[in-house]
């Protein structure tokens, strides 16, 4: 399945990526390395630790390698501010509590909720797609319903 990111996103995949190579591989390596410098591995708790590790580190590596071979990337040129997609920044209003919030969609890889970064499977994510200045869609949350207004859609 292909992901949609940004190009800060794609960069920041490929970095990702660079780092698990070029650090990580080496220091798990290293861990390898001391691990069996202990001796008998059929009872080297280190060694199963250390394969363990490299295996996880392996898989990421690949996951990581695959997702960057396949994503489409959006350029800010093709972000509209007509109606919200994939790095769209949306200014909606929660009917109920009357509160504004600022959010902007990325793809499910660059999602930060903390610093105001939905992803666009997240439950706001997809109702607000393809919604229009003074729409007001709604989100199905643990609490119930909440309704949103959108107020501004910008990039």
């Amino acid at each position: 399945m292909a992901h949609t990111v940004s190009k800060a996103g794609k960069a920041k995949l490929e970095a990702d990526l660079d780092y698990l190579i070029t650090v990580r591989r080496s220091e798990v390596a290293n861990k390898l390395k001391e691990a069996r410098s202990f001796g008998d591995l059929s009872e080297n708790a280190e060694y199963d630790e250390a394969k363990n590790e490299q295996a996880i580190l392996e898989s990421r590596i690949a996951e990581l390698q695959n997702i960057i071979e396949n994503v489409i990337v959006v350029d800010d040129d093709d972000i509209s501010v007509d109606e919200i997609g994939v790095g769209s920044i949306m200014k909606i209003r929660d009917l109920d509590l009357d509160e504004v919030e600022t959010l902007q969609i990325v793809g499910s890889t660059e999602s930060d909720p903390d610093n105001g970064k939905i992803s666009d499977d997240s439950p706001i994510g997809k109702a607000a797609l393809k919604k229009k200045v003074g729409d007001i869609f709604e989100v199905e949350a643990p609490m119930g319903l909440i309704k949103f207004e959108v107020l501004e859609i910008t990039k």
